[in-house]
């Protein structure tokens, strides 16, 4: 009988349902935090912020929301609570995004900013040790990060649409803010669903018996984080993108979010392709990829209204490739029983440097766009060489 005509087993079919139900409050999580995310930018502005404020604000944002994720995976890792500590940091990032209607200075704002990022530092590396367990019954690991990251990135476009739509038509940055309540109640809503459903995801791994045997990663995986921690740290966030997209008049306020709905439809619909392409081509996907988005800050910064376009959308595939990509890599580099802790380390160091690398493109921003520019790129592509010893390394080793 020909494979494709074969019906799924149970297992496959309860490891794909549990994918997409992480998948949908994975929607609505997004739909909330990256409508906010998407205006922070010009929000910040309106309250008197400087680039520098912007980038530092945001990079210490990001900073907390990957620094504590090693402890964050260590402490599901070690009592076993996955789904109670990801809980919990939904409920702080569901929290603190429309707390932001209640804002009226940049310094208020940043607490609730830097809030809404650690809620995703918790909840993020139990929630993806969980995720991975599904993925040997549907594929393999770029596909099941891939669905994930379709989905996360699907509410990523509607939340900016949402958030447009509502300036367009006269509305308060504000009311904007306060309107993601609903989609933030509705995430809530579905991590209770799929705690329910599945109260022990990792028995959706067959033979997921081990135990850690080990403190220590390969060195393998310590390469691949300097390489990837490389791309963070060149990697500008959208806020400083739509500051200024606004500081120069290349697109209006109201066509900021629009634009980072691009950007996260570009993520999405890559998401899956790209996690298609490493299930088959490994690291040789994840090189290419970082040479061509490494590219977007020239066209962001010099390309005018068409080049910020491509540029927003080679930086939305950029985001993608970091999202699904690297627990992708990481999860087969890694025992089940240390993927929460691997996760976590991993990003905790990845965020690390995004967060420096904010500051550093804020403060050069401030002072030349060229050298804001140059940064960016000369550390992308810096990280090649990394990458390229990972995928010598990876291939001997079969």
């Amino acid at each position: 009988m020909n494979d494709k005509t074969m019906p799924a087993s149970p297992e496959s079919k309860g490891a794909m349902r549990f994918v997409l139900l992480i998948g949908v409050l994975s929607f609505f999580a997004d739909f909330t935090h990256e409508g906010a995310r998407g205006v922070l930018g010009p929000y910040l502005a309106s309250l008197q912020a400087t680039a520098f404020i912007v980038g530092a604000v945001t990079g210490f944002g990001e900073l907390m929301g990957y620094a504590l994720r090693y402890f964050s995976g260590r402490f599901a890792e070690i009592s076993g609570k996955f789904w109670p500590v990801t809980l919990c940091g939904y409920l702080l990032q569901m929290t603190a995004v429309p707390a932001l209607a209640l804002t009226h200075s940049w310094q208020s704002a940043a607490v609730f900013i830097v809030l809404e990022r650690t809620g995703r530092a918790i909840r993020n590396p139990p929630r993806d040790a969980m995720l991975s367990h599904a993925a040997k019954h549907i594929g393999g690991y770029g596909w099941t990060f891939g669905i994930h990251e379709a989905c996360d990135q699907f509410g990523a476009l509607c939340g900016p649409l949402m958030i447009s739509l509502i300036l367009v038509h006269g509305g308060s940055f504000h009311q904007a803010f306060a309107a993601l309540l609903i989609p933030a109640m509705l995430n809530i809503i579905f991590v209770f669903i799929a705690r329910r459903l599945y109260p022990a995801p990792e028995k959706l791994e067959a033979g997921n018996t081990e135990t850690a045997t080990t403190t220590t990663f390969s060195h393998i995986y310590w390469v691949y984080l300097s390489g990837a921690s490389l791309v963070a740290l060149g990697f500008a966030d959208y806020p400083l993108l739509a500051y200024h997209f606004t500081r120069e008049h290349i697109i209006t306020v109201d066509w900021v979010p629009v634009l980072y709905a691009i950007a996260m439809g570009v993520s999405g619909g890559s998401s899956l392709l790209l996690g298609r392409l490493f299930d088959k081509y490994g690291f040789r996907v994840l090189i290419s990829l970082t040479f061509i988005t490494a590219f977007f800050s020239p066209l962001v910064f010099y390309g005018g209204v068409v080049g910020c376009v491509v540029g927003a959308m080679l930086w939305g595939m950029g985001m993608g490739v970091h999202e699904s990509i690297i627990p992708a890599a990481v999860s087969p580099m890694t025992p089940p029983s240390r993927r929460a802790s691997a996760f976590g380390l991993f990003t905790g160091v990845y965020g690390i440097f995004w967060f420096i690398g904010s500051a550093v493109i804020g403060f050069l921003y401030d002072d030349s766009l060229h050298l804001a520019m140059l940064f960016c790129l000369a550390t992308q592509l810096a990280s090649l060489p990394a990458f390229i010893w990972v995928y010598i390394k990876s291939k001997m080793a079969k």
